[in-house]
């Protein structure tokens, strides 16, 4: 069992927009959809290259109440920093869900 005070990250959960681009294709972006208390914890480092730029993928582990229905398309954040879905899991009293996360750094 979770600590509810151990919510202390205060989380946007933000759903995938896509537009038309005017040429065929789509352009994604993504608009608010909620906020939520989270307990982010960083897991693991590693270093990184995208797009050809140096940096830094940090692997983390966010519980939050299950309050949403979420899907990998979903992104977190936090301020700037901005939380890839990786996986979603209950935790065994359904009362929360545990999402693998990865944090993007330059």
């Amino acid at each position: 069992m979770i600590d509810p005070g151990a919510l202390k990250a205060r989380l946007t959960i933000e759903a995938p927009v896509e537009t038309d681009d005017g040429q065929g294709g789509l352009v994604r972006g993504y608009t608010t959809f909620a906020k939520a208390w989270a307990q982010v914890t960083q897991l693991s480092a590693r270093h990184d290259i995208a797009a050809d730029a140096d940096g830094a993928a940090v692997r983390t582990r966010i519980v939050m109440r299950n309050r949403f229905v979420l899907t990998l398309q979903h992104r977190l954040t936090d301020g700037a920093r901005v939380y890839r879905i990786l996986a979603i899991r209950e935790r065994h009293d359904r009362r929360f869900i545990e999402i693998d996360a990865e944090l993007r750094i330059e």
